[in-house]
């Protein structure tokens, strides 16, 4: 499905990325953790083309990816939800979901595809709120948008960056919720997390990024019981907080 070679990439003259190595597999969930400044957003613009990579590459179903545009990586089935969202705040949520829809009816062949009835299946806030505009919606509303336009993109590959960053326990248990039901279709799946306990319920195995490089590699025997190990929190993820899942 998705593999990272060597990659090195950053901003400007810095380097963020030094030799990055990464696997996602079909029908598989990888969640890569990691303290704020690992790398692990970087990381994330740098598979999607966001920002450019400078060395090493990027291969989706055996295809070098690196030097293609960000929206032609969306046509060959790579779908993000950034921490930041990036809607069209001025635009309703009809709207914001049928400019995905309309570019998901051009991609062919996804394994798992979605209409919009699915979507407002998966979040039934929405019917309610098509016609409201996206700016005027609470964050964790904003954050189901964005997943759900992502979904109409018909994706072989979701990539969810820090998708509880900022928001209630009751929007955070809601966004959980529709991931594990995403992994039951088999949905490949990408979870950037900083929150352990969170990523570990809902990932087949795990990376953990410092400085911009993987530090380690948990297979899913050591992932299982990672959420509440002190040492792999104490060394990497910056304290016991994250570990207890606590925000």
């Amino acid at each position: 499905m998705l593999q990272i070679e060597g990659l090195y990439a950053g901003y400007g003259e810095i380097n963020v990325l030094s030799g990055v190595d990464l696997e996602v597999r079909s029908n598989e969930s990888v969640a890569i953790v990691g303290a704020n400044g690992a790398g692990k957003s970087t990381l994330v613009k740098a598979i999607c083309g966001l920002i450019p990579t400078r060395q090493g590459r990027i291969l989706k179903d055996g295809r070098e990816i690196q030097r293609l545009a960000a929206h032609g990586r969306a046509d060959i089935g790579i779908a993000v939800v950034l921490e930041n969202r990036h809607l069209f705040g001025e635009l309703s949520v009809r709207r914001n979901l049928e400019l995905a829809l309309a570019k998901g009816h051009a991609r062919k062949g996804a394994a798992v595809q979605f209409t919009m009835r699915d979507v407002l299946d998966l979040f039934p806030f929405m019917d309610s709120r098509l016609d409201a505009a996206v700016e005027l919606l609470s964050g964790g509303e904003q954050q189901m948008v964005a997943i759900g336009r992502a979904l109409l993109l018909k994706p072989d590959l979701l990539i969810l960056d820090e998708p509880s960053t900022g928001l209630a326990p009751k929007i955070v248990k809601n966004i959980v919720s529709v991931v594990g039901d995403l992994r039951k279709r088999g949905m490949s799946l990408l979870l950037v997390e900083q929150n352990v306990a969170l990523a570990s319920e809902n990932s087949d195995r795990a990376y953990v990024m410092s400085l911009g490089r993987v530090v380690d590699k948990l297979e899913r025997e050591r992932w299982a019981g990672s959420a509440v190990s002190e040492s792999l929190v104490k060394t990497y993820l910056g304290g016991a907080r994250n570990a207890a899942g606590q925000q």
